[in-house]
């Protein structure tokens, strides 16, 4: 990346060239997306025309838009139309209004319909990640025709592995691997070949579904269908992995009470950073009036044993991970299709017993540390002790449960996360923890 920027600042164009044409497109685009948009054009610019096309593909949205917006409409309409469809169709959705409208009145007819068709597929589903950019055979083919259908359409084609056989109308009945095609006689029928149980999916399929039939299949591509099982599209792993890494990030986001965003950290603006994080940190710092107005209706027993308080962050900080870390196991089991809200009894159960023995355990370290360290009374001792078991066992069951509760609503699961669970958690810690006070130490 240093060298990068030196040649540039030196103007030694050769030198840059010469890296440009033998680095890796993913290597070139990785260093495009750090540089400002000026000097991502000038190294653009001395890209050989065919590996332009390819970097286009791999750079972020940011410098994207940039480039869009720099260059002449003739240059920019080659290289969109040199794009995967389906590369092309997450381009324009990226573009402002204005761009993708210059880039649709220069497209034929023909395609303009197929990408407003795409560009109509809501944001998650299966339907807007395909692409059209598949091998399609017909089973009454013998290998021989197949393969010489392959040779002709293949290079066009996102991929060639995997192939799809369709009736007249386009229905799919079936699929074949091009390793069957290679190694079966010439004059056997594709029928013969194929496999009629074909895994797919319809094009309103949230992706996330799409995600976990990939991984659960071992899947290289999968046949997306309509409403009457008509093959319209095929997605690739390539773009599940794209979901994988998007839905991850966004649940990541959530899990620390931030907006989401498809923007890297360094890409985005301080005020937008502010703007995604301030509704939870704003939403938290006001929940903290019903931790205070609990405190207060108990003052008097704070006041008549003021060694309570210091007991309070410890308290709260441990009832607020133990809620942390049942949340994040059911999350992660939720993504995974591991868990469904109507398994909330088996994780009430198991949460139960895993709570009991972990509040146990902590209750009766912390019960020796305060009578051996601190020198607290044994009544102080075994209220703060009782309480700590109480808490660890209400937050697990607490971040067990919201999860699967926020599952069953339509919520994302993540909302559900470390700061509400840390809210609830800390009002019932307090509730707890004096009440036992009251009743262990008021005479």
């Amino acid at each position: 990346m240093e060298l990068f920027r030196v040649w540039i600042e030196n103007k030694n164009y050769r030198e840059l060239k010469t890296y440009l044409v033998q680095a890796p497109v993913q290597d070139i685009a990785d260093i495009l997306n750090r540089l400002d948009a000026k000097c991502s054009l000038l190294a653009f610019r001395l890209l050989p025309k065919e590996k332009a096309v390819e970097v286009f593909a791999y750079l972020s949205e940011k410098i994207r838009t940039a480039l869009s917006q720099m260059i002449a409409e003739d240059e920019l309409k080659s290289l969109v139309e040199a794009l995967s469809f389906d590369d092309k169709i997450d381009f324009l959705e990226e573009m402002p209004a204005n761009v993708v409208k210059k880039i649709l009145q220069r497209t034929p007819e023909s395609e303009r319909r197929l990408i407003n068709e795409f560009l109509n597929y809501p944001e998650d589903s299966a339907g807007s990640i395909m692409t059209i950019e598949f091998v399609d055979l017909r089973e009454d083919m013998t290998v021989a025709e197949a393969l010489e259908h392959i040779r002709y359409t293949g290079p066009d084609k996102e991929t060639i592995y995997t192939c799809y056989i369709i009736d007249n109308e386009r229905h799919l009945v079936g699929a074949v691997t091009l390793k069957d095609l290679v190694l079966a006689r010439p004059d056997a029928r594709v029928r013969d070949l194929m496999k009629r149980d074909v895994v797919a999916v319809k094009t309103h399929e949230d992706r996330e579904v799409v995600a976990a039939l990939f991984k659960k299949y071992d899947l290289l591509a999968m046949p997306v269908v309509d409403q009457e099982n008509r093959l319209v599209g095929i997605i690739t792993v390539d773009d599940v992995m794209d979901v994988l890494e998007a839905e991850a990030t966004e649940d990541f986001h959530r899990i620390g009470g931030i907006k989401p965003t498809e923007e890297s950290y360094l890409a985005q603006n301080i005020l937008v950073v502010a703007r995604n994080r301030i509704f939870w940190l704003l939403a938290l710092m006001l929940s903290a009036t019903f931790t205070g107005r609990i405190i207060q209706h108990f003052e008097t027993v704070l006041q008549g044993m003021v060694i309570l308080a210091a007991f309070i962050p410890m308290l709260m900080g441990t009832g607020g991970n133990a809620g942390a870390q049942s949340s994040t196991t059911v999350i992660r089991s939720l993504a995974l299709g591991e868990l469904r809200p109507r398994d909330a009894w088996r994780v009430l159960a198991k949460e139960s017993g895993v709570s009991l023995l972990v509040g146990a355990a902590l209750a009766g370290v912390n019960f020796v540390r305060l009578l051996l360290l601190e020198r607290v009374p044994p009544l102080i001792a075994l209220v703060v002790s009782l309480t700590l078991l109480v808490t660890v066992f209400l937050a697990k069951l607490v971040g067990g449960l919201l999860p699967l509760i926020a599952k069953s609503l339509k919520i994302d699961p993540a909302i559900m996360a470390s700061p509400l669970i840390t809210t609830v958690v800390d009002a019932l810690t307090l509730i707890v923890y004096f009440n036992i006070a009251s009743l262990l130490l008021t005479p």
